[in-house]
């Protein structure tokens, strides 16, 4: 199969956001990234000096690229990342400084928090990752934290605790954050339901995080609650 030049391959990239992928001339994946702007990220590396020494190495081992276009950024986040974890391609480890990669875990608790962590503790929780890329695993998290608002205080929420009022919202409650679980203006059925959102979300089962963002949505509508219906829209 006959491989067309780069500076050809450069000229059918669109602009628009997507993932973009590296291969050397026998095939293998050396590479995967995501970008706003497909053609303006992947004509930076071949139109640009270098200083990382193991970027001009890529870059001179690349012979074919090959694109994904998605509707938005927050697409090309997600599917970046279940590419990298898919292939393990070795530019995407070898780039990376960090000695250990950070995980996502929702911790194992009455009312789970979904937070990033480097350590990896065995008591039941449930960890997602490594993420190649800090910024990734903060983006979904982000993106989680704005659709969910879940709580991000340490208490022990127990069915106890909780009626018998022994903790207070906090400012995250007034400002949005966080819908109250402590103080038991949010259901742990509500709550959990987002955290089965959250694992699909996570796991980069699209169809199922859209059927529940829609449930959510409906939900927020019938009872008027137009502003946080919109928010899964945004």
């Amino acid at each position: 199969m006959t491989v067309l030049p780069i500076k050809i391959q450069l000229k059918t990239i669109p602009n628009k956001p997507g993932v973009y992928q590296y291969f050397d001339k026998e095939g293998k994946l050396l590479y995967v990234g995501k970008a706003k702007n497909l053609k303006k990220r992947v004509s930076s590396y071949f139109t640009k000096q270098h200083d990382i020494g193991k970027t001009r190495v890529l870059v001179k081992k690349i012979v074919s690229i090959k694109h994904i276009v998605v509707e938005t950024e927050t697409d090309a986040l997600l599917l970046e990342n279940n590419l990298i974890k898919k292939y393990q391609p070795r530019y995407n480890i070898m780039l990376k400084d960090d000695k250990t990669y950070p995980w996502i875990c929702i911790k194992k608790e009455r009312f789970p928090r979904v937070f990033s962590t480097r350590k990896m503790i065995k008591d039941g929780s449930e960890y997602f990752g490594p993420y190649t890329s800090v910024k990734t695993a903060k983006a979904l998290l982000d993106l989680i934290q704005e659709l969910f608002q879940l709580r991000s205080c340490n208490f022990d929420l127990s069915e106890e605790n909780v009626n018998t009022r022994k903790y207070k919202v906090c400012l995250d409650y007034h400002i949005g954050n966080c819908k109250g679980p402590c103080e038991g203006y949010q259901t742990e059925v509500n709550y959990n339901n987002n955290i089965k959102a959250i694992r699909n979300l996570i796991k980069g089962n699209f169809k199922t995080s859209l059927e529940a963002f829609h449930k959510i949505m409906i939900g927020y509508s019938e009872k008027m609650e137009f502003e946080e219906a919109q928010l899964l829209y945004k």
